[in-house]
């Protein structure tokens, strides 16, 4: 090589150190702040799932309270709310049917 291109190169290398160093930090705390991003949104959805897992358990508990109760009688409460909206629907019907 020749002494001039070495006088040419040599500050330039000594110049894109520091900026390569200073932009692969940058890049470095970009990415630690997306990982901390990241992680906090997870524990965030966590915590809702779990919320949302022990509401779902309360209200398994409840209806395995009410099944299990002596003298409870679940189908016929359940053909009873069968009966309720067939006669719910039959009232809406006579409602929308125009009278001549």
């Amino acid at each position: 090589m020749d002494v001039a291109v070495l006088g040419v190169m040599i500050p330039i290398i000594a110049l894109m150190i520091p900026i390569v160093w200073i932009l692969t930090r940058h890049r470095q705390k970009i990415a630690e702040m997306q990982v901390r991003a990241t992680a906090d949104l997870s524990a965030e959805k966590a915590a809702q799932y779990a919320s949302h897992t022990r509401e779902l358990e309360e209200r398994v508990r409840v209806l395995e309270r009410i099944v299990t109760d002596s003298g409870y009688n679940v189908a016929t409460q359940i053909e009873a709310l069968r009966d309720a909206r067939d006669v719910e629907a039959r009232h809406d019907e006579r409602r929308e049917t125009p009278i001549n």
